[in-house]
């Protein structure tokens, strides 16, 4: 029987039929990747930047589904910054776990620079 007359009676042999989908293979996702979704998430989170601040960046270690996450980022000051890192970490967790399916217990806000805003009203740069 040739596989026109299979698939006319609507039959056809699948090979992968027969093993699970879970069973199929593995799937890698590098560390690097991880690393640029994290980051991406840390920037949705901020939100708006300081004008001459540096984007927010990642370092992953991945072990088996588990990633450990330290985010790298400038603030504006004066601002809350708790609150800001802890907006950054929780965004951080949810969107890895979300996008690569891998447990986030741990992620470590590392803030390297304060930028500080001028004050409305107040005169910029040497005044007579």
């Amino acid at each position: 029987m040739d596989a026109t007359a299979e698939e006319a009676r609507g039959e056809t042999r699948d090979p992968l039929a027969a093993v699970p989908p879970a069973e199929r293979g593995a799937t890698r996702i590098a560390d690097r990747v991880v690393a640029k979704i994290a980051g991406q998430a840390a920037r949705e989170a901020l939100g708006t930047l300081p004008p001459d601040a540096s984007r927010p960046h990642a370092t992953v270690v991945v072990h088996h589904r588990v990633a450990r996450v330290r985010v790298h980022l400038e603030l504006d000051y004066p601002g809350d910054i708790g609150a800001r890192c802890r907006a950054v970490r929780r965004h951080v967790a949810e969107r890895v776990g979300t996008l690569v399916g891998m447990d986030v217990p741990e992620v470590a806000v590392q803030v390297e620079r304060l930028h500080v805003l001028p004050a409305h009203g107040v005169a910029q740069g040497r005044t007579r």
